[in-house]
């Protein structure tokens, strides 16, 4: 790898930073620094706003090919985008799925007809989306999707539920995984359905999470529908078109992640002098192992980013980042917590942000029930950021595919050792 930046890669830095230096004023101002994973301190009105400047800017579809809307960056010139933008302590981003999963997805295996009716709204901030992916008894193991779609004329008819699905109470559409051969198990018979939200038969149900905030919900389908032609791929094939979907979910914005991750790893850093704990010799040696991984991390992105840098849809090697970070941040959390020492247990009293934020997205018996449990579900406090880092990132190493998973897949993907026993 090549890490010096060619004449026109500064150029493309240099553009990223100016932009975001010009647009970061006025009602953007102050996010700088804010939002993140789990941190929940701006609202969702204000996120959608900040993805309607970006695209604005046309920074929403750097990867997308021009006919879509898009600006058909390199690889490099993505990679640098996410960095510059994290330098600049530009605000977390909203988890914009139909940017980085639904958007892709439709690129490498939708219809032109689906390419053109929806990858330039997503583009344009115009139409968010969710993903109807895990459910009660279908999480990591996604395979025993037991939601039904079945083919009734001219249109799909939907029936099941989904859950942990971010953000559905803001979303327009969702792309969902079901079982359209009833005769089928496991991987077999599934199909990938774009399913408008705005409809009857779809109710939402925001789940009140330990940080107090509701950005995953439970999504229930009753005879919901959509039309007979938004089945991505061909019926049954959703499987494959679903793990292509997580695979570009550890793209060039990994690189992003990680110089937040360098953000955080200094600020912890600073606190652990400032504070003395630093010069604990426990506290010492996982500070220092702590960085050594990070470098690694970093490393191991960049050497599989170069590996799949031919275009198309990332393979199962790509698990291998999402083992890494996910550990390592949970661990990360947990160090937090060491340096602040009993500090950490205790949060600011107050009336909780998260819970009044669930109440306006609720809209109902859900929304005033997480605005009285208040932040956190206790008696009204407010979280600081590492504590959020802390509790929320218990679930990285679940969710969009658990450690184990991971590791299945690298055995068997990757590896070619022989299969789990089933």
């Amino acid at each position: 790898m090549d890490f010096d930046l060619t004449p026109a890669e500064r150029d493309f830095r240099d553009e990223v930073r100016t932009w975001l230096e010009e647009h970061l004023v006025g009602e953007f101002a102050g996010l700088r620094g804010r939002g993140g994973t789990g941190q929940e301190d701006i609202p969702v009105a204000q996120q959608i706003a900040w993805e309607r400047e970006l695209a604005g800017g046309g920074w929403l579809g750097i990867d997308f090919p021009s006919h879509l809307g898009g600006r058909e960056c390199s690889l490099s010139e993505q990679v640098l985008f996410h960095q510059t933008y994290v330098e600049a302590r530009a605000p977390g981003r909203l988890p914009n799925m139909g940017v980085t999963l639904l958007g892709p997805t439709l690129v490498a295996y939708g219809s032109p007809e689906q390419q053109q009716r929806f990858v330039p709204a997503i583009l344009a901030a115009d139409q968010f989306w969710c993903q109807g992916y895990s459910e009660p008894n279908a999480g990591s193991d996604l395979a025993n999707v037991a939601t039904k779609a079945v083919l009734d004329g001219d249109r799909w008819v939907i029936t099941g539920q989904k859950i942990w699905t971010s953000l559905a109470q803001y979303s327009d559409w969702c792309f969902v995984v079901c079982r359209t051969d009833p005769d089928s198990v496991r991987h077999g018979g599934l199909s990938y359905l774009l399913v408008p939200m705005d409809q009857p038969g779809i109710e939402i149900r925001p789940i009140v999470q330990i940080t107090g905030g509701t950005e995953f919900n439970e999504v229930f389908f009753d005879a919901a529908v959509t039309d007979a032609d938004l089945v991505v791929g061909r019926p049954g094939q959703g499987w494959e078109v679903a793990m292509g979907t997580l695979a570009f979910e550890r793209g060039a914005s990994t690189l992003g992640q990680q110089t937040y991750f360098r953000q955080e790893f200094d600020g912890l850093l600073a606190e652990a002098r400032a504070g003395g704990t630093a010069g604990d010799p426990v506290i010492r040696q996982e500070l220092a192992r702590t960085y050594a991984e990070l470098e690694i991390m970093r490393y191991n992105n960049l050497r599989m980013l170069t590996a799949v840098d031919s275009g198309g849809v990332p393979g199962p090697e790509m698990s291998i980042g999402k083992l890494v970070w996910s550990n390592w941040h949970r661990s990360l959390g947990e160090l937090m917590m060491r340096v602040r020492g009993a500090a950490a247990l205790v949060a600011e009293g107050g009336e909780g942000e998260a819970g009044a934020a669930a109440a306006e997205a609720g809209e109902g018996e859900a929304g005033a029930a997480a605005a009285e449990a208040g932040e956190g579900g206790g008696e009204g406090y407010s979280l600081d950021s590492w504590q959020r880092t802390f509790l929320y990132s218990r679930a990285h190493t679940i969710y969009a595919g658990s450690n184990e998973i991971q590791r299945n897949i690298i055995g068997e993907r990757v590896l070619g050792l022989p299969r789990e026993p089933r």
